[in-house]
């Protein structure tokens, strides 16, 4: 089952390694300004304040998530197509993204839950399974940078075709996982959401997330600012993943010693460093390093105690509510928000300062992880205990 489990997760993020650090510089082939950029891959994060409730709510009423995501996985493939006829109109550009990313990125936070509930309490063996989709991410950036400096952008959107296509075959591997249904659940969902504490968490993840706007958005182009060509950009990319399969593989061993919420406030404090570095030492070679290489913090520990924290406070019934609610409100909103921020700002303001503010969109996060968390209950026992 974890050889099934991880072979989805390569094919996922290999789909997100064409997508983030090379779909911006297709639509520049296009024509599309930076401003249209980042309002088209807003409309990627902002496809996750919908679909992943009503996902969600169909599988935690019905326990068959991984029918969900195999139907989304065909949709998803069928509505990409689009992209071919439309060209480099604006409007069709983003009427395909929009429908395309409603099933795509739908998928991944059900996927997150059918993985913990396979796991039960094994769930600490988590990062060892989803590194793989590290692993997915840093063979296609590493070497799509490669391709298309050979090949042109043009090619972009054949390889993204090819990934999806990849996700829905892996999709058909994985079984349904026990059924843990909403109405067996001793606390009702409407009393979890009415805890403070849950939507700091939430806000957490706004922050943060948005906070990655400018690097997801532009990081490729504002390195190419800097006389760094798409081959190099491709290989920072893939540094920034090869640190996040580092953490993903310390995380059964380091995790109990650490905590969740000290993990937590600590990954958020090293995000701000990583965006000043980013903004204000770009062109420092060993500085641009060690910033690619907090990507195992600024995501991989962040996501790491997010997920575990979510799945604690929900409950297995509650498992796709749970994490669909965080995945929309949480991340895809504040990926939204971060992406057409970092647009806006990016030609009046330049590249440097906007990563100086996604570093105060961190530096918020810290503090509430410091001050709006307290009252959060971890459980380090037995969900993240090391295995033998």
């Amino acid at each position: 089952m974890p050889a099934r489990l991880a072979l989805w997760y390569f094919a996922y993020f290999a789909a997100v390694g064409v997508f983030l650090p090379f779909w911006p510089v297709y639509l520049r082939e296009l024509g599309f300004p930076a401003a249209a950029i980042g309002t088209l891959l807003a409309l990627y994060s902002a496809s996750r304040l919908v679909a992943p409730h009503l996902w969600g709510w169909l599988a935690d009423r019905s326990g068959r998530r991984m029918v969900i995501v195999r139907a989304g996985g065909a949709a998803t493939v069928l509505c990409f197509n689009g992209v071919f006829a439309v060209g480099d109109s604006f409007a069709g550009q983003a009427a395909v993204m929009a429908v395309f990313c409603f099933f795509w990125t739908a998928a991944l936070p059900q996927f997150e839950a059918v993985t913990l509930a396979h796991l039960g309490r094994d769930a600490h063996r988590y990062g060892r399974i989803r590194l793989w989709g590290s692993i997915g991410f840093i063979v296609v950036a590493a070497g799509g940078g490669a391709v298309v400096a050979a090949c042109g952008a043009l090619v972009i959107p054949w390889a993204m075709l090819a990934g999806l296509v990849a996700i829905f075959v892996a999709g058909l591997l994985v079984p349904e996982p026990p059924v843990a249904r909403a109405q067996d659940s001793a606390t009702p969902l409407g009393q979890l959401l009415r805890t403070k504490a849950v939507w700091a968490l939430i806000a957490t993840g706004f922050l943060q997330q948005a906070a990655h706007g400018p690097y997801y958005t532009f990081f490729t182009l504002y390195l190419g600012e800097h006389g760094i060509g798409e081959r190099t950009a491709g290989l920072l990319w893939a540094l920034g993943v090869v640190a996040e399969v580092g953490l993903f593989a310390w995380l059964p061993h380091g995790l109990p010693r650490v905590g969740l919420r000290r993990l937590l406030q600590l990954a958020v404090a090293l995000s701000v460093l990583r965006w000043l570095l980013l903004g204000l030492a770009v062109e420092v070679w060993a500085l641009l390093l060690v910033a690619q290489l907090l990507h195992a913090a600024s995501f991989a520990a962040f996501h790491a105690c997010t997920l575990q924290l979510v799945q604690q406070r929900f409950g297995p019934a509650h498992a796709g509510q749970g994490q669909a609610l965080y995945s929309s409100l949480g991340t895809g909103a504040g990926a939204a928000f971060g992406a057409w921020l970092a647009g806006t700002l990016w030609l009046p303001w330049g590249g440097a300062l906007t990563f100086v503010v996604a570093a105060g969109c961190s530096a918020l996060a810290w503090l509430l992880v410091q001050y709006g968390l307290h009252t959060l209950q971890t459980v380090d026992t037995p969900a993240t205990n090391p295995g033998p």
